[in-house]
């Protein structure tokens, strides 16, 4: 019979060794005193490096500003948070009860934690080859969507800049479905722009994320037809 942890292994591509290291990475400090904030402490350094490290291999001529941003992007509460909602993640911690009652397994902040609390585990699991592969891995496509000149400006953010600068109206970004799929949360959104025949539509693990989400194709289809 395929255990819970063994499903999480598969999603993250690595078995661990040590399986008392990723029952720690999983451990929330609601839950009890040998919890995951020591590995996290880690972790977030872990993933600072091999983002920087993978960022100046691939933009060879981006300055230390432009690097500086793209890490940002990159490795902030709210991206981790939505690569542990790709793992699913929320539905393999351990919290305290009080803690899953106020749907601690869905916070942003948690899933972020955790999620730099398991690079950390793999870490010292397997050693810091695995763990970069691991990293490129599972933050490989956000890092393959990032470009230098686009580093401080989110789809969002260009799509309604591009609107002003034509004296148009800003766009109507609607929620039109959540859903909790294995203890992570889904998000629907709707993006309304005058001059396009119909919405544009995007999901994420945030609701931040799916504006996003929709608002890149409509920003593409403007700049289309301009």
């Amino acid at each position: 019979m395929t255990k819970p942890l063994d499903l999480l292994q598969l999603r993250l591509g690595h078995r661990f060794a040590d399986e008392a290291l990723l029952r720690r990475a999983l451990t929330h400090r609601s839950a009890r005193r040998q919890h995951n904030e020591r590995l996290e402490f880690l972790g977030d350094a872990l993933l600072g490096f091999l983002i920087a490290e993978a960022l100046t291999q691939r933009f060879p001529d981006a300055s230390e500003g432009e690097l500086t941003r793209l890490r940002a992007r990159l490795v902030n509460g709210e991206a981790l948070a939505e690569a542990a909602a790709e793992l699913r993640l929320g539905e393999f911690l351990e919290l305290g009860l009080g803690e899953r009652k106020t749907g601690g397994q869905r916070r942003l902040s948690i899933l972020a934690d955790a999620f730099e609390a398991l690079i950390c585990a793999i870490y010292l699991d397997a050693g810091i080859e695995v763990c970069r592969e691991r990293v490129l891995h599972l933050l490989g496509p956000a890092l393959e969507r990032v470009q230098p000149g686009e580093a401080l400006k989110d789809p969002k953010t260009r799509l309604q800049e591009w609107l002003q600068s034509r004296g148009l109206e800003r766009p109507q970004y609607h929620l039109v479905g959540e859903r909790e799929r294995a203890g992570a949360w889904e998000f629907e959104v709707e993006c309304r722009v005058a001059g396009l025949p119909t919405p544009c539509r995007g999901s994420g693990g945030t609701r931040r994320g799916a504006e996003q989400a929709a608002a890149a194709p409509a920003l593409q289809q403007l700049q289309t037809n301009d």
